[in-house]
């Protein structure tokens, strides 16, 4: 809730029957784009506000009937933040836990020195390590559009809606990877960033000091980086780091 009041609702966690009606759902691709008819009465069902949460009773309520709840945006770095918590509780304290490319990492790694999480270049590659960043007790996650998605006539469609306006992301934004403590914020982050794009999502990361990395594609090909001050800091030492080393 607090990332999507903060991003003004590119998260959203209430999206699930927009990305249903673009044919990311459970049910699969569909022939053809929704309406904008269809698109107008499914977002009448879908809004983060329509959720309250009573902390003291332990209960969520909605506003409409309709509203559903899709997690997936922050379930991979909430499931790594669970396991992080049960592996301190059973005794260890140096590991990296990854579930789904959202990692999180405990003390040091077995070389004495930080961890080494690569970031992977948003292409058809096929898992070539763009950029490394050396984390100590945090996460990364990564979000983009560059492996669920597909073409309709000749422009490509995301997996990533923007709740906003109900359609898939348009902007250049390949993809963005953010740093923090907890997996989950991380993974919740990176989504909102990803929708916002590389500009207003740039801005917004600035403004929380969030560690940040954009890849815009460039009309000519590869890739334009843009990265917060806060990112940057880590640079030095990411630069240095043998890659060929675990």
């Amino acid at each position: 809730r607090e990332i999507s009041e903060a991003s003004g609702g590119a998260l959203d966690v209430t999206v699930g029957p927009l990305v249903a009606a673009w044919g990311f759902g459970p049910a699969g691709r569909k022939d053809g784009a929704p309406t904008q008819a269809e698109i107008e009465a499914l977002r009448a069902q879908v809004g983060w506000a329509k959720v309250h949460v009573d902390l003291a009773a332990g209960t969520l309520s909605k506003d409409h009937p309709g509203l559903t709840l899709e997690l997936s945006a922050i379930a991979p770095g909430y499931a790594a933040d669970r396991i992080t918590e049960r592996l301190r509780g059973a005794g260890h304290q140096r590991f990296l836990v990854d579930v789904g490319g959202e990692m999180r990492t405990s003390g040091l790694a077995a070389h004495g020195g930080p961890w080494r999480l690569g970031i992977e270049r948003p292409d058809s590659s096929g898992g070539v390590v763009h950029d490394v960043v050396l984390a100590h007790d945090q996460a990364l996650a990564t979000s983009g559009d560059y492996r669920n998605y597909y073409e309709q006539d000749g422009v490509r469609i995301s997996h990533t809606i923007d709740p906003r306006s109900g359609r898939p992301i348009a902007h250049a934004l390949a993809s963005v990877s953010v740093l923090h403590r907890s997996a989950a914020l991380a993974d919740g982050w990176a989504t909102a960033l990803n929708v916002l794009g590389p500009d207003d999502g740039l801005a917004l990361a600035r403004s929380h000091n969030l560690p940040a990395l954009f890849l815009v594609r460039s009309p000519g090909g590869g890739f334009e980086e843009r990265l917060t001050p806060a990112f940057a800091a880590l640079r030095p030492a990411a630069r240095a780091v043998n890659l060929s080393q675990p």
